[in-house]
């Protein structure tokens, strides 16, 4: 096992089409875990979409503080867990780009525009979390 670097954290997560498990705490308090998709921003920024509506979205309005978990189910396991705070806009331009990048990236170029129109509609909420603490590890198993 080893402890990531940033350069080496940043790769992993940007690698292939793993999904992230975002974790937002309800209004009771109890937590909520949902897969998403994201991407990063050149300052490491995690920027993900979802529905203003959705568990997520009210809890990220509620309160911003979260949990990102990105694993490699796969021997020799690795995993990188992302504390920040979210913020949050409805811009539409940027709201636009980035649901197509994160498209372009689970779904492939051909089918980018059409996910990335479908998740930009209004009611979606474009959601960058800026981290605070990481905790990055590769070869869990080795």
């Amino acid at each position: 096992m080893h402890v990531m670097e940033e350069a080496e954290y940043r790769r992993f997560l940007t690698e292939g089409t793993r999904t992230g498990k975002l974790a937002t705490t309800r209004a009771d308090g109890r937590p909520h875990v949902a897969p998403v998709w994201f991407d990063l921003d050149y300052d490491g920024t995690v920027v993900l979409t979802t529905g203003a509506d959705s568990v997520k979205g009210k809890a990220l309005r509620r309160e911003p503080r979260v949990c990102l978990c990105v694993d490699d189910e796969t021997p020799p396991y690795s995993f990188v867990v992302i504390n920040g705070i979210a913020e949050i806009t409805e811009d539409p331009g940027p709201l636009l780009e980035w649901a197509i990048r994160i498209a372009d990236r689970y779904m492939g170029p051909e089918r980018a525009e059409a996910y990335g129109r479908r998740n930009a509609m209004p009611g979606e909420l474009l959601v960058r979390i800026t981290p605070n603490h990481v905790v990055a590890q590769a070869d869990v198993a080795d």
